[in-house]
């Protein structure tokens, strides 16, 4: 099953820099998924309000990734998405997708993977990672499971990740483009229960209807950083 995923995905254009046995081995370790926003969810560009949207299928995306995670493991994983910037569409994603953490103004975001590990109990090495740009190496550097989300627009970039080894997975979709979904379909598809997943959720099965009252019931908190610290944000 997992060298057909291999096979599926990649010739839509997705680049598997791990092998698929390898990263449905770490699948197994992994206990959060963390995502950046810009660039990641959407193509970067702010509206007048200066933020920038997201698109119902990655959104949907997000959610059979967290019920398979629930399916394997009876319990939710711990999410958040970490920003650089202020964005009120993130703050409004993770409030109804009822993810833990949302950390915003965060320029060194590996502090705000320490504080979010260390507030769930959880290894750097147990954190599945979505991502786009620079900003983002300092997390790639130590996370279980990084996935970048492809953009032409930066070959240099893209080399650069590549040569250091920096992702296990390099998205056939470029940012704002379904990439999110894409990623999220292929963890699923690698844990061999993409079937499953589907079904349940189609019928609305006793098991789906327990994580969604599990997932509405998680509360969201906000943060940011003052003096190089993490705060309430």
């Amino acid at each position: 099953m997992n060298l057909d995923v291999e096979l599926i995905f990649s010739e839509i254009g997705g680049t598997f820099l791990s092998n698929a046995l390898d990263i449905s081995a770490k699948l197994k370790t992994i206990k959060a998924f963390v995502f950046d926003w810009d660039g990641v969810f959407n193509n970067a560009v702010k509206n007048e309000n200066k933020s920038s949207n997201f698109n119902e299928a990655d959104s949907m995306g997000t959610n059979l990734l967290r019920f398979n995670y629930f399916l394997h493991n009876n319990k939710m994983p711990a999410c958040a998405i970490i920003s650089g910037e202020k964005n009120e569409m993130a703050f409004y994603f993770c409030n109804r997708e009822h993810f833990d953490a949302s950390y915003y103004k965060v320029a060194d975001k590996i502090i705000a993977l320490e504080h979010f590990c260390k507030a769930n109990n959880i290894e750097k090495s147990e954190v599945c990672y979505m991502f786009d740009d620079v900003l983002d190496l300092s997390i790639a550097k130590v996370c279980g499971i990084r996935i970048l989300i492809n953009r032409k627009a930066n070959p240099l970039f893209k080399n650069y990740v590549i040569n250091n080894k920096l992702a296990d997975y390099i998205t056939a979709h470029e940012s704002g483009n379904f990439a999110v979904r894409e990623a999220c379909e292929m963890l699923i598809g690698l844990s061999e229960t993409y079937n499953e997943v589907i079904e349940h959720r189609t019928v609305y099965s006793p098991i789906y209807k327990d994580y969604i009252t599990q997932r509405q019931a998680a509360p969201t908190t906000f943060f940011t950083v003052e003096n190089n610290e993490i705060v309430d944000g």
